[in-house]
């Protein structure tokens, strides 16, 4: 055999070394679902604490958010186009049945306007399952800061005002865990199907997880 020959075949067998070893870290590596609209996080996050109230007025801690995979929005309800617009395809996603259980939460930035009750009724309009929470403005901010989400009142003339956020959706596993994010331009169909890869994602306990994309 030449040298040049046996070079050749050298390079080759590399290659192939290089491709087993790449296929056997993708088979041997945690699984994950592939999203066409959003990005699966490298681990989990956790929220933290939480101090709201929910439409009802009654308290909303981290504990409630074990048990069921959630979506996770902040917005408000004075919003004229970006929110209502989210809310509805979050409805439709949720009515999909993509993935069992799975609660809508919608955080509000602006509490001085948005009380548990006002907020409640707003939410239930668009799915009677949504949650809207509201508190302090601290116990918002500290959370929003958490998540990497920021806000801010703009003044208007007259003396009115309207909140810029920013406008993110968080998928929670049902350990209260951030494992993915969607961001916006939000499409129904597109988060379906990403919701349906991520359903078998979504346990407690990793352990009892079942579906590979």
């Amino acid at each position: 055999m030449s040298r040049r020959a046996s070079w050749i075949l050298l390079a080759c067998v590399a290659v192939c070394a290089a491709a087993a070893g790449m296929w056997v870290a993708h088979e041997l590596g945690p699984p994950v679902p592939r999203l066409v609209s959003g990005t699966w996080l490298p681990q989990p996050r956790n929220v933290g604490p939480i101090a709201l109230v929910d439409g009802t007025g009654a308290p909303f801690t981290q504990a409630r958010l074990l048990g069921a995979p959630s979506l996770l929005y902040f917005g408000f309800t004075h919003c004229p186009d970006v929110c209502p617009t989210t809310l509805v395809k979050l409805a439709q996603v949720r009515r999909s049945g993509a993935v069992p259980d799975l609660r809508v939460i919608f955080v509000t930035v602006d509490p001085a306007r948005d009380s548990p009750q006002l907020l409640g009724a707003y939410v239930r309009a668009f799915d009677p399952h949504f949650i809207g929470l509201t508190g302090s403005q601290q116990a918002i901010g500290s959370l929003a800061a958490r998540l990497g989400v920021a806000f801010q009142r703009i003044d208007l003339p007259g003396g009115d005002y309207t909140m810029d956020h920013t406008a993110v959706v968080f998928l929670l596993d049902a350990g209260g865990r951030i494992v993915a994010v969607f961001t916006a331009p939000f499409d129904a169909a597109r988060l379906t199907q990403d919701l349906r890869r991520a359903a078998g994602f979504l346990a407690t306990d990793p352990g009892v997880q079942t579906q590979r994309s």
